[in-house]
């Protein structure tokens, strides 16, 4: 069932007649542009995995949403996109995409996107519980709990990956499209809350450096939630930017017919997409303090003097 299903649907992406030779360029800067992000994806996710682990100064929960987030960046780099070079190529040489090779790419698409998108949901819950919460954080977002919730988000990427194999290309691109505007409008909503939360507790640390200059712990503790919501907020933002072009072309695949701009869209919406992968351990690094030491620290012990 898989393999027919994913023969219809490489049919409706695949050029035919005059279309090869008009989307040729488009295939070509398509298959470089992903060339490079394999690589960066794998070189950059793998180092910010091991700088993540020798972080000790991160709070538990949040260093194993940030590894669970770069393990589904690093499997698109692994996976995905030479999936994606390989079929890119295979329609630049004009042979046809067999449906298996074709059902093993959009897998690992779906699978690994949708664990980093729940991967970064799950950031953007949790920093909001960290701001809100305080001191009750530590004692409610327990490290069993954020790894239960680890392993939910993977089984569910899983089974809604497969769903690509169940049902038609439409009525599964249309779930897809409403479950991430549906999942982008609450994490946009808990941002939206923790930037009033942020700005109220920065006019109380301020009124606390006037009268009560011994709350220095209170103080330090507040400005560090603050550059954490910040730096994953930053996550979230380029997240929003690379994912909604995808998005948007769930909705246009369904309802219209696949033109040749239609199919430049879905290509380059996919690039965008995985450019996603390569771009989050930049962020990390730039960030977030701790990380970015870890990184320097260990480019040293690499590097020569």
């Amino acid at each position: 069932m898989g393999n027919t299903h994913g023969f219809r649907e490489v049919l409706l992406y695949q050029p035919t007649g005059t279309e090869y030779e008009n989307l040729r360029s488009w295939h070509v800067s398509n298959c470089v542009l992903n060339a490079f992000l394999t690589i960066t994806a794998i070189v950059l996710n793998g180092i910010t995995i091991q700088a993540i682990r020798r972080t000790s100064s991160l709070p538990q929960p949040l260093k194993t949403l940030l590894l669970s987030l770069a393990v589904s960046d690093l499997g698109v780099g692994l996976l995905g996109e030479p999936f994606y070079v390989g079929i890119l190529v295979k329609w630049l040489q004009r042979n046809n995409t067999t449906g298996t090779f074709y059902t093993a790419f959009r897998f690992t698409l779906y699978l690994f996107s949708a664990a980093s998108f729940l991967g970064v949901m799950a950031l953007s819950g949790d920093r909001f519980l960290a701001v809100h919460l305080h001191l009750r954080y530590q004692e409610l977002v327990t490290h069993k709990r954020v790894v239960a919730v680890v392993i939910t988000m993977w089984v569910f990427s899983a089974f809604f990956s497969l769903l690509y194999l169940w049902v038609s290309t439409n009525i599964s691109h249309i779930v897809f499209a409403i479950s991430g505007v549906a999942c982008l409008v609450v994490s946009g909503m808990l941002y939206f809350k923790i930037y009033f939360a942020v700005r109220r507790h920065r006019n109380q640390i301020q009124a606390l450096q006037v009268h009560q200059v011994a709350q220095i712990g209170q103080i330090a503790n507040a400005a560090k939630l603050r550059k954490s919501a910040v730096g994953i907020f930053y996550v979230y933002l380029v997240f929003l930017l690379c994912y909604l072009p995808q998005i948007c072309n769930f909705v246009v695949v369904a309802i219209c017919d696949l033109s040749a701009g239609v199919k430049v869209f879905s290509m380059f919406s996919i690039t965008l997409l995985f450019l996603n992968s390569s771009l989050n351990p930049v962020i990390y690094c730039w960030k977030m303090r701790h990380i970015r030491r870890a990184v320097l620290d260990m480019l040293r012990n690499v590097i020569p003097n």
